[in-house]
C-alpha cells in the first residue's frame, strides 16, 4: 500500500465551488440556463447546509442535467474560458505542497475538472462523471460515494493525510491517517 495525500477540490484548493461558478459562467453567456437558477440556488443551499442524501443530490440535480446539460453541445472551448478566468481562485498554499503522487477527489464533474488538472500537473484526481447523451450521472463523487470510488479506481492507495473544507467529507476523513480542514487559507489539523 502506497500512502498519499489526498484532498477535496472545492473550497478547499479552489477558492470557491466550481460547478456554482461554471453555471454563473454560463448564466453570462446562455439565457436558457435562467430558467434552472431558482431551483439551483436551493439545491446549492442544501448542500452548503449539509442537508442532502447522495440520492436526494442526483434527483435534485436531475432536471437541470436532463433538461440543459444534454443540450450543451461541446464545452470544451467554453471549460478553457472558463478555467483562464477563474484559475487565479486556486489557493498558493497547495502549490507549495503539491506532489506527483497526490489525488484530488471531488464533487465537481470530470469534464469541467480536466483542464484545471493538466493545468496544475494533477495526474490523479476524481469527479463525478455524467453521460453527455442522457444527462444521467455515471458516478456522483460526494459524500460516502467518496470512498467508494477512492476503493475502486485507487485500491492500492493509502490516504496518510486528508484535506478538506467540509464535514460532508466525514466518509473520508474516517479512512484518512491524519485530516487538515481548510478555511481559507488556514489548515488545522483536526485528526
Amino acid at each position: 500500500m502506497e500512502n498519499v495525500n489526498v484532498y477535496d477540490f472545492d473550497n478547499t484548493i479552489y477558492d470557491g465551488e466550481t460547478l456554482v461558478d461554471f453555471i454563473l459562467y454560463y448564466i453570462k453567456t446562455d439565457r436558457k440556463i435562467w430558467k434552472y437558477v431558482p431551483k439551483l440556488i436551493i439545491i446549492a443551499i442544501k448542500d452548503a447546509l449539509h442537508l442532502f442524501t447522495v440520492e436526494q443530490a442526483i434527483e435534485a440535480y436531475a432536471s437541470f442535467l436532463e433538461g440543459y446539460y444534454v443540450n450543451l453541445g461541446d464545452t470544451t472551448q467554453n471549460v478553457i474560458k472558463f478555467w483562464d478566468k477563474n484559475e487565479k481562485k486556486i489557493k498558493p498554499w497547495y502549490a507549495k505542497v503539491q506532489k506527483e503522487s497526490d489525488i484530488i477527489v471531488s464533487g465537481s464533474t470530470d469534464f469541467i475538472l480536466d483542464e484545471i488538472m493538466k493545468r496544475m500537473g494533477i495526474k490523479h484526481y476524481i469527479g463525478s462523471s455524467i453521460d453527455k447523451k442522457t444527462g444521467k450521472f455515471i458516478r456522483l463523487c460526494f459524500l460516502e460515494n467518496k470512498v467508494k470510488a477512492f476503493y475502486e479506481i485507487y485500491p492500492d492507495k493509502h490516504i496518510q493525510n486528508f484535506y478538506t473544507d467540509s464535514m460532508n467529507d466525514k466518509a473520508m476523513m474516517d479512512i484518512a491517517d491524519n485530516v487538515y480542514l481548510v478555511k481559507k487559507n488556514k489548515i488545522t489539523k483536526i485528526k
